[in-house]
Parts: structure tokens; C-alpha cells; sequence
């Protein structure tokens, strides 16, 4: 009897779960148009990864190039409390060095150069957030209206005020009006509105669970509630994590929903705002081609 039991509730999750993914993989049209992505906004993910290194300055220079409309980065915070854009936690994927971002300092980690996709050293190194805002707003200033989407990468406790100093590089800039900010960590996101309600943030996340006030976040289980997340602009889903009935649930709550993340159009087509994606040359040339 408890094989049967366990058996019964295995079959049972696995229902669940996969009722949460089936409707984007396998029920909905696939391969947005020229139409469908009128007046959507096309962002680039890590600035463009599949154009160049990831998170480097030449991807994020290709990005803005390609007519990506924001650049997306990812943040994490050194030992002497500099701010340097990279997605993992560490450089070993990424550069030619090995290490904790949070154990070595700027002249550390700035002695490594970046590794391209097939594991050969390039001329770049890891940039600081102000290197990457100062190259945005040379292309702003030249007239770009490209923004930046900055992604904060925060174990609890691990890089003890670097909302602030996020906060302080926007504000110093005045850049408000094209800085927005994103984590999966509901921690970040409640200090960076209670340091600046003017920012703009957006909550980053998997899935919402059908039946349930909860969503997965990461490695979490977070309540949701709009009342909760009412500082948010926008929820960013895994595309594969979200279906027409939560975007529209969304939309009528007056927020906005973006989808990550995507190479090419060949993906279910589904009525987001936003599309994050490695190929937002590939996006672009799609969306021209019908005219923005």
C-alpha cells in the first residue's frame, strides 16, 4: 500500500508540474512576426551573448548595434566594494582567472581577460557597471534610446550594500529614466524600493503555480501577491514557465510581463511585452521587417 501511495503522489506532482510547461511547449503557435512585435520591447540578454562574450563591453556595444531597445547585465560586488558585470558568481566559466567575485578585488579580477564561447582568451575584461553605463550613455548621448536592465546576483548577505551603491551610480547619473532594475531575490528588490521608489524593478521568476499564491523563484518558493508586489513593473518569466492565462492576469493588474530566455522567433508566440534573448540582432531584423 505505501508504494502505491508514493507511486500515486509521484504521478501526481509530475502532473502538476508539467501542467504548468505543456501549454507553452507544445499548445501555442510558434515564430513571432514582423506584426506580433509591433511596439514590444526587445532585450539583450548578458548584452547580447550569442553576438560576442557575454556581459562583455564589445557584446553589450553589439547589442546597442543591433537595435536591441535595452541592455540587460548582471552585477555582482568585489571584496573592495567595486561593482563588475558578470553572470556567475565566480570567474571560472567566464575568464581565464578562478575565484569568488566577493573574495578578490577590482585589481584582481581585472588581470584576467574573458573567454570567448569555445574557451579562447579575448581582448576584454570584465567591465565595472560604470564602464557599462558610461559606453550606454556615449550611444544615449549620440541619440540611442537604448536602456539598461541591471540584474542584481544576490545570495542573502553576500554583497552587503550594493543596492545602495546601484542606487547612488543611478541617481548620480540621473539616469532614471533609462536604468531599471531586476532580481530573483524579493530581499533586493524591497531595499531598492525603500532606498528609491523612483526606480523602476522588476521581479524575476520561473513560474507561478496553478492553483496557488505562490511562484518559484530561483532555487524558492515565494508567496505572491500583487498587493505585495505593487512596486513592480513588470513580472519576467521563464518563457517556458508561463502561459496566455498569466499574462493576461497580469496585464489586468495593470503590470507588464517579460520572457527569458530566447534565441531566434521559432518560440511560442505569446502576448508579452518584453522578449530577453541572445539574438537580438535576429529580433530586430524580424521586427523591421514589417516596420516599428
Amino acid at each position: 500500500m505505501t508504494t502505491i501511495v508514493i507511486i500515486t503522489i509521484v504521478t501526481l506532482v509530475v502532473i502538476y508540474v508539467a501542467s504548468i510547461f505543456i501549454p507553452s511547449l507544445i499548445f501555442y503557435q510558434r515564430g513571432y512576426t514582423a506584426e506580433s512585435l509591433k511596439g514590444k520591447v526587445i532585450v539583450a540578454h548578458r548584452g547580447g551573448a550569442s553576438l560576442a562574450p557575454e556581459n562583455s563591453l564589445l557584446a553589450i556595444e553589439k547589442g546597442i548595434l543591433s537595435g536591441a531597445d535595452m541592455i540587460e547585465i548582471d552585477i555582482h560586488q568585489t571584496l573592495d566594494n567595486a561593482i563588475v558585470v558578470c553572470h556567475d558568481p565566480t570567474l571560472d566559466r567566464t575568464t581565464t582567472g578562478k575565484g569568488k567575485i566577493a573574495e578578490l578585488t577590482l585589481a584582481q579580477i581585472k588581470q584576467f581577460n574573458i573567454i570567448d564561447s569555445d574557451g579562447n582568451a579575448t581582448d576584454e575584461r570584465i567591465a565595472t557597471l560604470q564602464q557599462v553605463l558610461d559606453l550606454v550613455e556615449s550611444y544615449r548621448a549620440k541619440g540611442s534610446k537604448v536602456t539598461m536592465l541591471i540584474e542584481i546576483k544576490h545570495a542573502s548577505g553576500q554583497y552587503p550594500g550594493i543596492e545602495q551603491r546601484l542606487v547612488d551610480e543611478i541617481r548620480r547619473r540621473d539616469a532614471f529614466d533609462w536604468c531599471t532594475a531586476q532580481s530573483f531575490a524579493d530581499p533586493v528588490l524591497f531595499t531598492l524600493h525603500s532606498l528609491c521608489p523612483e526606480l523602476r524593478i522588476e521581479k524575476l521568476l520561473i513560474c507561478r503555480l496553478p492553483g496557488l499564491p505562490l511562484i518559484i523563484d530561483g532555487f524558492n518558493i515565494t508567496r505572491f501577491s500583487y498587493e505585495k508586489y505593487h512596486f513592480v513593473s513588470s513580472f519576467n518569466f521563464m518563457w517556458q514557465g508561463t502561459s496566455r492565462g498569466d499574462i493576461l492576469d497580469i496585464h489586468n493588474h495593470g503590470k507588464e510581463v517579460k520572457l527569458w530566455t530566447m534565441e531566434g522567433v521559432d518560440v511560442p508566440m505569446l502576448d508579452a511585452d518584453g522578449f530577453i534573448t541572445n539574438r537580438p540582432d535576429i529580433w530586430q531584423n524580424t521586427r523591421i521587417s514589417f516596420g516599428r
